[in-house]
């Protein structure tokens, strides 16, 4: 099953981001090194949920996403996961977009937020994952 490698991956990157909370602003502004360091955790963490939501679409053959940001409007259409979280999903999934494709441009006092402030989404996408796979294989039996 694919979604559990992507589980794994999750889990590092949350494992990561919520070490790199501790970094400084003043090394998060002044060092590059760690500036990259932080943008991957929070690339692989978000790409990570991006994954493990088209997965799990494709698996329980719901309706073919759009964009990123739709994957997880499917998933709280289908019940997985709630509105408040499906909102800083879809927010993270166009901040991941930013990261990819611009991040030379990005504003660093927002990243910096969102280092702080945007963590708990993807731990809440995770555990929500991990209850819908639990009741799944529960229904399988």
């Amino acid at each position: 099953m694919r979604i559990l490698h992507h589980m794994r991956e999750l889990q590092d990157a949350i494992g990561d981001w919520e070490r790199y909370q501790c970094i400084s602003r003043e090394q998060f502004f002044s060092d590059r090194d760690t500036r990259n360091m932080v943008f991957h955790a929070m690339m692989v963490g978000i790409q990570s949920a991006i994954d493990i939501a088209t997965d799990l679409i494709a698996e329980e053959r719901l309706r073919r996403p759009a964009s990123y940001r739709e994957t997880f409007e499917i998933l709280r259409e289908n019940g997985i996961l709630p509105e408040p979280l499906t909102r800083d999903l879809s927010a993270l999934a166009g901040f991941r977009n930013v990261l990819v494709h611009i991040y030379w441009d990005l504003d660093l006092e927002q990243v910096y937020a969102i280092l702080h402030q945007d963590l708990i989404a993807l731990k809440g996408f995770f555990a929500a994952i991990q209850e819908h796979l639990q009741e799944r294989r529960l229904s399988d039996q």
